[in-house]
C-alpha cells in the first residue's frame, strides 16, 4: 500500500520534508538564541548602571563616543547653562511629568545636554526652575542620544516653542545656533528641588521591539516545521484513500473530452 512512497514524486516530497524540518528548528533556534542574548544583555546593562553610579567621574571627553560601555559612566563637565526645554511626556514613579533639559555650553563650545531633573504634571516654563548662572561643573550618569519612537520615547512632533520630544543631538541642534555632543547626562542630585531621572541602561540592551520579534520569530519558525509534518502526513493520507477507491472501483469515470465523437453502434 506504501510503495508510492518509493516513487519519483515521493522521493522528491520526502527529501523536502527531511531538508524543511532541520532547517525550521535550526532558525527557530537561532532566533531564540537571540532573544536570550538580548535578556543577558539587558541584564548586564542593567547591572553596569548600577555599578557606574558609584565609580569616580571621568571628564567627558574621555568617555564619548558614548557606546554599551561608557553608558551610564559618571561623566563630569563645566561650562555655563544656556537655553532650556522641557521634555514632556516622561514618567518617574508611576507618575507623568516632564524632564527639564538645559544645554551647558563647555568651553570646547560644543553644548551638552544636561537633565537637571523632573516634575510631576503638564509642561510648564513657568514652574521648571531657572538654571545657575556662571560657571557650573556638573556629574551624572552619561547616556546615548534618544531615538524617537524607539524605548518608550515619543515621536510627537508640532510642539510648543521651548519643547522637544527626545533628547538627541540631531533634534537639539536645530534649535540652537552651535553644535550639540551627541549624548547627553543626567545629573546624580536633582537641581533646585526637582528630582534626579535615573540613568537607563545602553540602548538596543533592553527588552524592546527587537527581542519581542525575536521570540515572536521562534514561534513562527516551529509552527512551520509543525505545518511541513502535518501536510506531509496529510498528503500521505489522501494518497492511501486514492489508491484504496482505485482497488475498490469507487473512482468516478474521466469525463469525455470535447470533441470526442460516441462509438458507432
Amino acid at each position: 500500500m506504501y510503495r508510492f512512497l518509493l516513487t519519483p514524486r515521493w522521493w522528491g516530497i520526502n527529501v523536502f520534508v527531511l531538508l524543511a524540518i532541520p532547517f525550521c528548528v535550526f532558525m527557530g533556534s537561532w532566533q531564540l538564541s537571540r532573544f536570550e542574548d538580548r535578556m543577558a544583555d539587558h541584564d548586564r546593562a542593567t547591572s553596569q548602571v548600577a555599578t557606574d553610579a558609584g565609580d569616580p567621574a571621568r571628564p567627558l571627553s574621555d568617555l564619548l563616543p558614548v557606546d554599551k560601555e561608557t553608558s551610564g559612566a559618571q561623566a563630569t563637565a563645566t561650562g555655563r547653562y544656556g537655553k532650556q526645554l522641557l521634555v514632556p511626556g516622561r514618567e518617574l514613579d508611576g507618575r507623568n511629568g516632564y524632564y527639564v533639559l538645559t544645554l551647558l555650553r563647555t568651553d570646547g563650545g560644543k553644548a551638552l545636554p544636561v537633565v537637571r531633573g523632573w516634575l510631576p504634571g503638564t509642561a510648564d516654563a513657568a514652574e521648571a526652575p531657572a538654571a545657575p548662572s556662571g560657571q557650573v561643573t556638573v556629574t551624572g550618569a552619561l547616556q546615548a542620544s534618544e531615538q524617537p519612537g524607539e524605548n518608550g520615547v515619543s515621536a510627537q512632533g508640532g510642539l510648543p516653542a521651548g519643547q522637544t520630544s527626545a533628547i538627541s543631538a540631531a533634534s537639539l541642534v536645530n534649535l540652537v545656533s552651535y553644535g550639540v555632543y551627541d549624548a547627553w547626562v543626567t545629573l546624580n542630585t536633582g537641581d533646585s528641588g526637582m528630582k534626579a531621572v535615573p540613568a537607563a541602561a545602553a540602548p538596543d540592551t533592553g527588552l524592546n521591539l527587537k527581542a519581542f520579534q525575536n521570540l515572536g520569530y521562534t514561534g513562527e519558525w516551529f509552527v512551520f516545521a509543525g505545518f511541513v509534518v502535518f501536510m506531509w502526513f496529510r498528503l500521505i493520507r489522501r494518497e492511501v484513500e486514492f489508491l484504496r477507491d482505485a482497488e475498490l472501483g469507487l473512482l468516478p469515470e474521466p469525463e469525455p473530452e470535447p470533441g470526442d465523437q460516441p462509438a458507432s453502434v
